[in-house]
């Protein structure tokens, strides 16, 4: 029977974070993108639960971890995020050195925590993401910055109403329909059933919180500081990601010494859930080759 355990530890500014433990063996702590739970980890957990420790958690305002903070007045830098995951992993491993992974703004936390904390560092998963400055890649387009800042500056103007008029939304066939319609998903890979969840998630959400930790993407830069990374490094890429540009994780991996790179066909931000089996055997074969204490050997070609 496979040990899964659950609970909550509190941040050391008060915040109560929540996580769970599925499997035993050689931890992998998973980060999530922004805006998004630990839906998106789903067949990774059970890829990996006979094999390995994987925590999931949610950063502080998103999921079951603590909803009625301030976005004007609680921290949410991913420096704060960077930090939360080492209380996330105090309190679920105990110290033990993990395989940090992470998914869209997930990248810029573990990239935040691995230089937090080397030593424990085992090595890094990069999926779908930044190394920093994110809004200046975002689809491709320079103007993404000056569009999200007019963004961002309507919902703190409408304050608890900034959701009113998106809700709906997205709760509704029309988000579906427009992620399959602007190729933000693969309609040929994505079921609805694995991305509703991020939409309803979304939707629950305080808003000025989502647009502040968009914010801190913008601010964080770890972009210079790719060359110093001693540890194992597999950066994942998606061929259509119209979020994170394949140019920008092709740059990472170059960036960081002795980096792999995987780049999936025809896939999209969401590859976690469009492609997990390829994304699996990559990360076992890293996990052999790079972390051998970490697994098993993978299946045979």
């Amino acid at each position: 029977m496979t040990l899964v355990r659950s609970g909550f530890t509190q941040s050391d500014d008060g915040i109560a974070l929540h996580w769970r433990a599925v499997g035993s063996g050689p931890v992998i702590l998973c980060a999530n993108g922004v805006g998004v739970g630990t839906f998106f980890w789903k067949y990774l957990v059970d890829a990996f639960r006979d094999t390995n420790t994987v925590v999931v958690w949610d950063y502080r305002g998103h999921g079951l971890s603590s909803r009625d903070i301030d976005a004007r007045s609680t921290a949410l830098s991913v420096r704060r995020h960077a930090q939360d995951l080492w209380a996330v992993a105090d309190a679920a491993c105990a110290g033990e050195p993990v395989l940090l992974v992470g998914h869209s703004m997930g990248c810029q936390v573990v990239l935040e925590a691995g230089s937090l904390a080397p030593g424990r560092t085992a090595g890094l998963v990069l999926m779908l993401g930044s190394a920093g400055k994110t809004l200046s890649t975002f689809f491709d387009n320079p103007r993404s910055p000056q569009f999200f800042r007019a963004v961002d500056g309507l919902v703190r103007a409408l304050g608890p109403r900034a959701g009113e008029a998106v809700r709906p939304l997205l709760g509704s066939p029309v988000a579906w329909w427009g992620a399959i319609g602007l190729r933000l998903v693969d309609p040929y890979y994505t079921r609805r059933e694995d991305l509703q969840p991020y939409l309803d998630h979304l939707a629950s959400m305080d808003f000025r919180v989502f647009t502040r930790c968009v914010r801190s993407l913008q601010e964080h830069d770890a972009w210079p500081k790719l060359g110093e990374i001693a540890a194992p490094v597999l950066v994942v890429a998606a061929e259509n990601d119209q979020f994170t540009p394949v140019w920008c994780s092709r740059r990472i991996a170059a960036s960081i010494p002795g980096a792999e790179l995987l780049v999936l066909a025809d896939a999209s931000h969401a590859a976690l859930i469009e492609q997990p089996e390829t994304i699996h055997h990559r990360l076992r074969r890293f996990i052999a080759a790079r972390l051998p204490a970490w697994g098993p050997p993978p299946p045979p070609p």
